[in-house]
């Protein structure tokens, strides 16, 4: 069967997308990138704030509007947004054959045509696409409760992926021509918890690091600021093959803004590790996430937001605005601050970033990169790729030129000496291909 599937929202949703991806091909069925000459649709649904809602459910109603006029015989929505709004999609959506909850892969499979299968090995002979980075979901749900979150909600509590299981799956990622393995979960400094003793985040990092290829990029993604201290830094910085980037999404800078999060942190912490892991690397890449608006947040409060972001000087920040999510504690809180306020905060932030972005790229300049390569403009003899200070699909690119296109192929990773930049981008000449 040909089958258009369409992933939405964040990392961890990718991931659960391929693996989803890899069983239907190993089921015998095709997967396109268009809606066109069609048997089915599967959608991966998001379903973490209004906005995400509001963008999921104009993306199922064009798909139903595709089936309503014959264009494709079955439609399916899966996901986060099924786990949420289940009772109320069937009742709205009576075209949809299918809503599977996050997880329950098995389902699509079964009523598509197949048999499922786990089998690393195979999963991974099935995705071709981006071969060189994959995601390594390394634990489903959370536990910390922050009062605006939906995702316990929707994903439910901390569920840790077994050790050996992760293992095997990176080496067989690895071995399908990974080159960057993103570790995804809500957050990875939590990883283990739910087992009884022995394994954490450190041990995954270290048999990583031991196991892999060499040359392999671990990259981590999203970690909570109050359990990332000097020894964390320490640690991951001992070992080669973690990339000089993390992702700790701060939300806020003052104390009783965090405190209303249910995210209190310890006077000064934030400072002191981020002061700590640039002055192991002046040129080490941080990324954080901050939200406006959020109740009770002064004039006041939001300008220690703006101090703390030109103290710490992240290399990349994303912003969005609080949505109150139905079902969370802070849905209910007085202080609501208006969508125009929060709006102008948002753009503020932004604008300040900018610059800041824009003075941390410069700090490249004359520096020597490793690049992996991921698109090849043969006319021009330039590629773009990514380099350890790149996020895929939400930081910046490296056009490299001068390179040889018979010689350079997407997923290599080729050295650059950069000779200018932009807010996010570099742009380098390649000095070793």
């Amino acid at each position: 069967m040909k089958i258009f599937f369409v992933s939405m929202g964040c990392a961890k949703n990718t991931a659960d997308s391929e693996h989803l991806i890899a069983q239907l091909k190993l089921s015998g069925h095709e997967i396109l990138d268009t809606p066109e000459n069609v048997q089915a649709a599967i959608i991966n649904t998001c379903g973490f704030i209004q906005d995400a809602v509001k963008e999921n459910i104009d993306a199922i109603l064009e798909l139903e509007g595709l089936k309503n006029d014959g264009r494709i015989e079955k439609l399916i929505v899966a996901g986060c947004l099924v786990n949420r709004y289940e009772k109320e999609l069937r009742k709205e959506l009576p075209s949809v054959d299918l809503f599977v909850r996050s997880e329950e892969w098995d389902k699509v499979i079964n009523f598509l045509g197949g048999v499922e299968n786990s089998n690393c090995q195979l999963v991974t002979q099935a995705i071709n696409k981006n071969f060189w980075t994959r995601y390594l979901k390394v634990s489903e749900g959370c536990n910390t409760l922050c009062s605006y979150c939906a995702i316990p909600l929707i994903r439910g509590r901390l569920r840790s992926i077994p050790l050996k299981q992760l293992i095997d799956e990176a080496l067989m990622l690895c071995a399908a021509g990974a080159k960057e393995l993103c570790l995804v979960g809500q957050d990875l400094t939590v990883y283990g918890q739910d087992f009884n003793g022995g394994t954490n985040l450190k041990t995954l990092i270290h048999e990583l690091n031991r196991e892999l290829p060499p040359k392999t990029w671990l990259r981590l993604l999203y970690l909570h600021p109050n359990r990332v201290n000097e020894e964390l830094i320490d640690f991951l910085m001992a070992h080669e093959k973690v990339l000089h980037y993390l992702d700790i999404p701060i939300q806020h800078a003052d104390s009783e803004i965090l405190a209303r999060m249910n995210r209190p942190c310890p006077p000064g912490h934030m400072q002191r590790v981020f002061r700590y892991i640039r002055s192991l690397d002046e040129l080490f890449t941080l990324r954080t996430t901050i939200m406006t608006g959020f109740p009770g947040e002064s004039t006041e409060s939001f300008e220690r937001v703006l101090d703390f972001v030109s103290e710490i000087e992240f290399d990349r920040l994303g912003a969005f605005i609080y949505s109150p999510e139905e079902g969370t504690k802070a849905a209910k809180f007085p202080g609501k601050v208006s969508r125009k306020t929060a709006e102008a905060r948002c753009n503020k932030l932004m604008e300040l970033q900018a610059t800041i972005s824009q003075e941390r790229s410069e700090l490249f300049i004359d520096q020597e990169l490793e690049v992996l390569i991921e698109e090849i403009d043969a006319e021009e003899n330039e590629a773009w790729g990514r380099s350890y200070r790149d996020a895929p699909e939400i930081d910046g690119l490296v056009c490299v030129s001068g390179i040889d296109a018979k010689k350079v192929k997407p997923g290599e990773i080729i050295r650059t000496k950069i000779f200018d930049c932009a807010e996010n981008d570099l742009f380098g000449e390649v000095i070793e291909q």
